[in-house]
């Protein structure tokens, strides 16, 4: 029943609509009524056993006299708890926003003054419908290729393995809030990596790439939450990059700045869910093929009410204004954190070997993001070097173009690197290069090897490079590597007998020899 009655006006016009065949909903745009409002007079409309033309004929006070009758019969004396309940709502509400104050205190200060009152949970009830009534919605109206909204599922799927296991999967659901279009993936469990791949799998999908995507605050999406400048993980602000693609994240507690996904997990259970609810799969690939199927049956229905499909929508107005894929999909990376020493290195703690940066980043902190060919070191995320991976430990990889214009040029007097010295020691010979490999190994810097490798080499002007490398092939057979061990070697001329064949017996053979098989018997005799 309406609390108010609506002027003539505003019921020949409900009388019009309904006549020509407009919905309950069309009425409430065009009329701005409530929809409670429109069902109420349309159930009166139909009740008085009239045409809707008939009603429209009768004058006003023989249309207020139709409706008066009506209403005497249908009147309910309302609730007095329902009266006292909704004239404290104002209080209800301001009082929650206090600290510490609950709805179980409220409902005790309730029922103080008014002992029959409204139980605890019929009192949360009324008060949440009272709440949101009060509160209004916004709608939002989405541009094509403009927005994606991401989310993981509250339900898992899970498959079962050839040895009986139930395995439960995490459900990624992704939808372009303009044509409804969405995708669904079973992942293997949630964590970055994993949903870095599904995100690629996401987007090859749609076929381009929206302007913006945004999702909840959970772990993988959001590392420091804020309502004005969340902070995001590394890897996925890389991904973003990587696809120019902006990266957003819902107020905290603010379910529908995703509205769409919200509905979409819904559509899930609905579509999805339920109809593989009897099915067995026995591998992930199968659980997303089954997905997959269902799915695509969902995006060719047709919307409610309208004689187009998401999928219709999608192919004709929204995939055309996606930006295009990226040349090829982001190659998933690892990242870290490391100091700019004072040699002006970082070490890559995976494989303990160190890489330049330019010397002006001294005792900064840096980003390390790397792959398996090729490290790359960002500043406040700008780039300032790049280097091949390299998986010697305690090896340096150096730039000279970072180096100091003093070092720089000392550099390129001595060699001062390491490839300089290997080259040289290689063009000496094998075991040099092998020697000079196992010295720098042994070292914790490199640049603790640079001194001894310029003292081999200059030892060839004393001692010839042939004589050098028979120092280095006696000197493999141990296990110091140093400057000191060759220096030994060459002046003590233990070189020079490295290849001499061992001497012969100076006794004669002849048959009146006896080995020791020629004792045997006599041993087994006694």
């Amino acid at each position: 029943m309406a609390n108010k009655t609506l002027s003539m006006q505003k019921i020949r016009q409900i009388l019009l609509f309904l006549m020509r065949g407009y919905s309950e909903r069309e009425i409430v745009k065009q009329t701005g009524i409530s929809r409670p409002t429109v069902h109420l007079y349309a159930c009166f409309f139909q009740e008085t056993g009239k045409d809707h033309d008939t009603l429209l004929g009768l004058k006003d006070s023989e249309l207020k006299a139709l409706f008066g009758k009506l209403k005497s019969t249908k009147a309910e004396p309302e609730d007095p708890r329902k009266i006292h309940f909704i004239l404290q709502v104002p209080y209800f509400i301001s009082e929650l926003k206090r600290v510490g104050v609950t709805r179980y205190l409220l409902w005790q200060e309730y029922l103080e003054p008014f002992p029959g009152g409204y139980q605890y949970s019929r009192f949360c009830e009324l008060l949440d419908e009272e709440m949101s009534r009060r509160k209004p919605a916004m709608h939002f109206n989405h541009n094509a290729g403009e927005l994606l909204e991401i989310d993981f599922a509250g339900s898992k799927l899970q498959y079962i393995t050839d040895e009986g296991e139930v395995i439960e999967c995490p459900v990624l659901v992704a939808v372009l809030p303009f044509s409804g279009y969405t995708y669904l993936r079973a992942l293997p469990n949630a964590s970055l990596p994993h949903l870095i791949h599904a995100l690629n799998e996401m987007l090859s999908y749609f076929g381009g790439v929206p302007m913006n995507a945004i999702s909840d605050n959970m772990k993988q999406w959001v590392t420091r939450t804020s309502r004005y400048e969340p902070t995001f993980p590394d890897m996925i602000q890389a991904w973003a990059q990587h696809n120019r693609i902006g990266i957003l994240a819902t107020r905290p507690v603010a379910p529908k700045d995703k509205a769409s996904v919200e509905g979409s997990v819904l559509i899930a259970y609905r579509r999805v869910y339920a109809l593989m609810r009897n099915d067995t799969f026995r591998s992930l690939g199968q659980l997303n093929k089954g997905i997959a199927d269902k799915l695509e049956l969902h995006h060719l229905q047709n919307f409610q009410k309208k004689t187009y499909s998401r999928k219709e929508l999608f192919t004709t107005q929204e995939q055309p204004l996606l930006a295009p894929l990226p040349e090829s999909p982001y190659q998933l990376r690892h990242y870290t954190k490391a100091k700019v020493q004072k040699n002006y290195h970082v070490v890559l703690g995976e494989d303990w070997h160190f890489y330049s940066v330019p010397y002006t980043y001294l005792g900064k902190e840096v980003n390390l993001v790397y792959c398996s060919d090729h490290l790359e070191i960002y500043h406040q995320m700008e780039r300032i070097a790049i280097h091949p991976r390299s998986y010697k430990k305690h090896g340096y990889t150096t730039s000279l173009d970072h180096m100091p214009e003093n070092h720089r040029k000392l550099a390129e007097q001595r060699g001062w690197n390491p490839e300089y010295y290997l080259a040289r020691a290689l063009e000496n010979g094998p075991y040099t290069h092998e020697f000079f490999l196992k010295l720098m190994e042994s070292k914790i810097t490199i640049h603790q090897a640079y001194g001894p490798c310029l003292g081999i080499l200059r030892m060839m002007a004393s001692y010839s490079g042939a004589r050098v490398e028979a120092a280095c092939k006696r000197a493999l057979r141990g296990n110091r590597y140093n400057y000191g061990v060759i220096e030994t070697i060459l002046k003590n001329n233990m070189d020079l007998h490295e290849d001499r064949p061992a001497p012969s017996s100076p006794i004669p053979a002849h048959n009146n020899l006896r080995g020791a098989m020629a004792y045997k018997d006599l041993f087994d005799s006694h």
